[in-house]
C-alpha cells in the first residue's frame, strides 16, 4: 500500500543538555521545546522536538500489576513500553499484555497522560540469529505482516481521539543490525539472517511500518541501532546507519519518519562506564586493543556510542542531523555487592578494565537472561546531549528466553544462549552464556529474574 497523504513537515531536533532532569517514575516534567512558528499549520505546531519532554508517560497496567504481585510496589509505577509482538498482542491475549492497544490509548487518554511507548515487533523471519524470540511470522510473508499486523495498528492509532497523545514507537528491535553483523562470509553469520538479507523483506517491513504509522502527526518512530557491543566495531557503525537509511526510503517511507533511534533495548549494556575511557593506555599500550573485553570496539558505553551514532553515523548516511537517541535503561543498572567504586589496577589492560568496569557480563554478546543485572536509571527526558531519554523500554522481570526447550504456540525457539550450561558460540566468541537457570519463554514473567534486578539495582531503590 502506497502512501496517501502528503510528506508532512518534521521539526529538526537541536542538540540541547537539561541540566537537573527529573529521575521521575511515572511522569517526567522538563519544559517541552517550542520550535514550530508561527506561520506553522496546526498539525506542525503540535508536533514536538521530543515527545519525551514534558510528558507524562503511561504505566501499562498490565506489567504494574505483575511487577505489584512479583513484590516490586517500590517501582511499579514506572512508565514501560507496551509490546506489539504478534497479531494477537493488538487485540490483547499476549503474553505480558493481556490489554489490547485501543484500550491502552483509551486508558492513556482517561489517565491524561501525555505519552505511550510501544514496541512493534513481528517482522517476517523476526530475530534471524536468536532462536528464542522467533516470531509467528515466516520469512517471506512480508504482506501479513502489512496487512494484518501495521495496518491494523495504524488504524488503531488514527482515530482522532487520540490526536492529542504522543505515541512513541520503537520499531522492530534486533532485526537491521543483524544483516549486518550476522550475513555473508562471517564467522556469526547464520542461514537465516542471510535469507532476511537476500529477500529485503525486513528493509521493507520497517519502511512500511516507519511510513505508515508515520503519517500520523503524533506518532515518533525510533529505529532501532543494536547497542555498543554489537554495532560499536568500525565494520558495523556506518554501515548500520546506511542500511537504516535504505530501510527510512523503502516501501514510501523518507527519513522525515524518523524521530530518532533506539539503543540497547532488551539489552544490558552499561550507559556510561565511569571507570575507563576508551582513550586510556596501560603500560602504553591503548585498552582499546590490548583488552579482551574492549576487543577493538570503539565504544565502551551505550551513551557514547548512541551520541555518536546521531549526531556522525546517521547524518553521514543521509538522515537530518540533530536526531535524538532512547536508550533502554531497564536492566542495565549493574548495582549490589558487585559494583566497582573505581578502576582496576594498572597492572594490564585486561585487569584495569575488568576490574573497574559496571557490566558484569562475561562477554558482551551475551543478550539472555543475565545474571547479575539490575535495574538501571530511571526513565528521565534529556539526560544528555543528543540523548532523548533514558526509558524503560523492555518490562523488567519479563524473560529473554527458556533456559530449557518449551513447546509453546507463540513460535519462539529454544536458543542455547538462554542455557546457563550454555559455553557459547562465535557471536560472543565462546563463552558461558551468563543466563539464569529455570526461565520459561520470552516476554513470559521471571520472577527470579525480576528479584535480581531489584536487589542489583542501581541507584538503588
Amino acid at each position: 500500500m502506497s502512501r496517501t497523504n502528503p510528506p508532512h513537515r518534521r521539526l529538526r531536533r537541536r542538540s540541547v543538555t537539561i541540566a537537573g532532569a527529573l529521575v521521575g517514575a511515572a511522569a517526567l516534567t522538563v519544559s517541552t521545546l517550542s520550535t514550530a512558528t508561527a506561520g506553522e499549520d496546526a498539525d506542525t505546531l503540535a508536533r514536538v522536538d521530543n515527545p519525551y519532554e514534558g510528558a507524562s508517560l503511561y504505566v501499562n497496567p498490565d506489567w504494574s500489576a505483575a511487577a505489584t504481585e512479583g513484590g516490586g510496589s517500590a517501582i511499579a509505577d514506572t512508565p514501560t513500553a507496551v509490546w506489539l509482538d504478534s497479531r494477537a498482542a493488538i487485540t490483547g491475549g499476549s503474553a505480558g499484555n493481556s490489554t489490547g492497544l485501543r484500550e491502552h490509548l483509551d486508558n492513556a487518554v482517561a489517565g491524561g497522560y501525555d505519552a505511550i511507548q510501544i514496541v512493534t515487533y513481528n517482522l517476517p523471519g523476526r530475530d534471524c540469529a536468536a532462536l528464542a524470540s522467533n516470531g509467528e511470522l515466516g520469512p517471506e510473508e512480508i504482506d501479513v505482516y502489512k496487512t494484518e499486523f501495521i495496518d491494523p495498528i495504524n488504524e488503531i492509532v488514527s482515530d482522532p481521539a487520540y490526536a492529542d497523545l504522543r505515541i512513541i514507537n520503537i520499531v522492530e528491535i534486533d532485526s537491521l543490525p543483524n544483516l549486518v553483523t550476522n550475513v555473508g562470509s562471517r564467522e556469526t553469520a547464520t542461514p537465516e539472517c542471510d535469507e532476511m538479507l537476500a529477500n529485503g523483506n525486513y528493509v521493507k517491513g520497517v519502511g512500511y511500518n516507519i511510513a505508515t504509522l508515520g503519517d500520523n502527526e503524533n506518532v515518533y518512530n525510533y529505529i532501532d541501532i543494536g547497542h555498543h557491543g554489537w554495532i560499536g566495531w568500525e565494520d558495523n557503525f556506518q554501515a548500520s546507519a546506511d542500511l537504516l537509511f535504505e530501510a527510512a526510503n523503502a516501501e514510501g517511507a523518507t527519513p522525515e519518519d524518523v524521530a530518532g533511534f533506539a539503543a540497547n533495548t532488551a539489552n544490558y549494556s552499561a550507559t556510561v562506564e565511569d571507570n575507563f575511557a576508551i582513550g586510556d593506555t596501560i603500560g602504553g599500550q591503548p585498552i582499546r586493543g590490548e583488552s579482551s573485553w574492549i576487543d577493538w570496539n570503539n565504544y565502551v558505553d551505550e551513551q557514547s556510542f548512541a551520541q555518536d551514532f546521531a549526531t556522525v553515523a546517521a547524518p553521514a548516511a543521509g538522515f537530518p542531523d540533530g536526531l535524538g537517541v532512547i536508550i533502554d535503561t531497564s536492566r542495565n543498572g549493574w548495582g549490589g555487592a558487585d559494583r566497582p567504586t573505581g578502576p582496576g589496577p594498572e597492572t594490564s589492560a585486561d585487569e584495569y578494565v575488568d576490574g573497574g568496569r559496571y557490566d558484569r557480563r562475561i562477554h558482551l554478546g551475551n543478550w539472555c537472561n543475565q545474571s547479575g543485572a539490575g535495574l538501571g536509571e530511571r526513565p528521565t527526558a534529556s539526560p544528555a546531549p543528543n540523548i532523548d531519554a533514558y526509558a524503560w523500554i523492555k518490562p523488567p522481570g519479563e524473560s529473554d528466553g527458556s533456559s530449557e526447550e518449551i513447546p509453546n504456540d507463540e513460535g519462539k525457539g529454544f536458543d542455547r544462549m538462554c542455557d546457563p550450561t550454555y559455553e557459547g558460540n562465535p557471536r560472543n566468541q565462546n563463552n558461558m552464556s551468563g543466563a539464569l537457570p529455570d526461565a520459561p519463554i520470552s516476554g513470559h514473567w521471571f520472577q527470579a529474574q525480576f528479584e535480581e534486578l531489584m536487589a542489583n539495582a542501581h541507584p538503588p531503590l
